[in-house]
């Protein structure tokens, strides 16, 4: 007989229990938490993205830039049913997919693979232009960065570039 599976339902109050999980990255515990508050906010209440409709489809895109110490993303991921919560116990792992740093390729609901300064807000910037050029105005790309991530030439180069072509569904 097929069973049902029910995805449990987790709110923010969760979250510290979801964190602790993971061990194994203390020395990015801070760089982590710092990211908490901002992105249950995003995919509890502006983000327009799901687990069905990750990876295709009309869709938002958020992409962490500050991809060192990202178990706070990886406990919301989970929360929000992108991953299965059992997953966070073996963050970090040789054998596992929850790296030190998001690889988009083996974790579901990561747009990006981040860790390296710099590197998101313009990739945020090529895509919302993309989208915009494709005509998929709908479509809304927010990228996090960090504060050490704005001694970084490539991000002014960005945030410049998004202001001369005008691109509002960045944030």
């Amino acid at each position: 007989m097929n069973q049902v599976r029910i995805t449990p339902r987790y709110s923010y109050a969760d979250l510290p229990g979801l964190m602790a999980a993971m061990t194994g990255d203390e020395k990015h515990d801070f760089a982590a938490e710092s990211t908490l508050d901002v992105l249950w906010v995003l995919y509890d209440r502006v983000l327009r993205l799901s687990p069905a409709a990750a990876g295709g489809g009309p869709r938002d895109r958020f992409y962490l830039s500050k991809g060192h110490g990202p178990m706070a993303y990886y406990a919301i991921l989970a929360a929000k049913g992108f991953l299965a919560p059992d997953d966070l116990r073996r963050f970090g792992r040789f054998d596992s997919a929850l790296g030190l740093h998001p690889d988009r390729n083996l974790v579901p609901g990561v747009e990006i693979s981040s860790g390296s300064l710099g590197h998101g807000l313009p990739i945020a910037v090529g895509t919302t232009f993309a989208l915009q050029a494709r005509g998929r105005e709908r479509a809304r790309v927010f990228c996090l960065v960090g504060d050490a991530e704005l001694d970084e030439g490539s991000n002014w180069e960005a945030v410049q570039l998004a202001g001369r072509l005008g691109l509002s569904r960045l944030t």
